[in-house]
């Protein structure tokens, strides 16, 4: 289901189509086309080229792994999510591999390696869902993962599907209009909450 940005301007349609459904196709993608996807979060950049960003995905043909992967998220997350044909984990490295220090640009590194994925996810008709409704210590026992990781945020992924499937209230929020803040809050210029000339309709 397509549902656009209703931008002010006009915006390339990867951007404007991109959003947060929870209803998913029980299609499975194929494994090239998530390679694509995650080839896109390759590209992303980062901080001294660190790519502070791992991944931890399970897809339902294979039902102990998702199972394993559904769990570590909150139950209302869980309530939707088990519709999507897969799940991840975002994580990011705390520190430098260079020298150790701390990476203070890691969650903003992985983020933007996150949002390549979405990005692609649409160009492949696809959608993803990040959640940072899940538990990170579950996630770090049941994947060993390393003290210098952190688990970031969760996300789902798959096709669209059907609104009717979910629950009703998810319903109604599948169903409401995408909103957001105007430029005018966002964008400032000489002082603090100054609205910039370039932003003002």
């Amino acid at each position: 289901m397509r549902k656009p940005a209703p931008s002010d301007r006009p915006l390339h349609d990867l951007i404007a189509d991109r959003w947060s459904p929870r209803a998913f196709s029980s299609r499975i993608p194929a494994g090239e086309t998530l390679a694509r996807l995650f080839e896109a979060a390759r590209w992303a950049p980062s901080a001294f080229n660190e790519q502070p960003w791992r991944f931890i995905i399970a897809t339902k043909d294979n039902a102990e792994e998702y199972g394993r992967l559904l769990a570590c998220l909150v139950e209302a997350n869980r309530a939707w999510a088990v519709l999507a044909p897969v799940l991840g984990i975002l994580v990011t490295k705390k520190t430098f591999t260079k020298n150790g220090k701390p990476n203070p640009w890691a969650q903003h590194d992985g983020g933007m390696a996150l949002e390549n994925l979405m990005l692609q996810a649409v160009a492949e008709g696809m959608f993803a869902h990040g959640m940072g409704g899940f538990d990170p210590d579950k996630v770090r026992e049941t994947y060993n993962v390393p003290e210098d990781f952190k688990p970031t945020t969760a996300f789902a992924l798959g096709y669209p599907g059907d609104p009717a499937q979910l629950s009703v209230d998810y319903r109604e929020m599948e169903l409401a209009p995408r909103e957001r803040k105007p430029l005018e809050e966002l964008v400032f210029s000489g002082s603090w909450e100054m609205a910039s000339p370039t932003v003002k309709p």
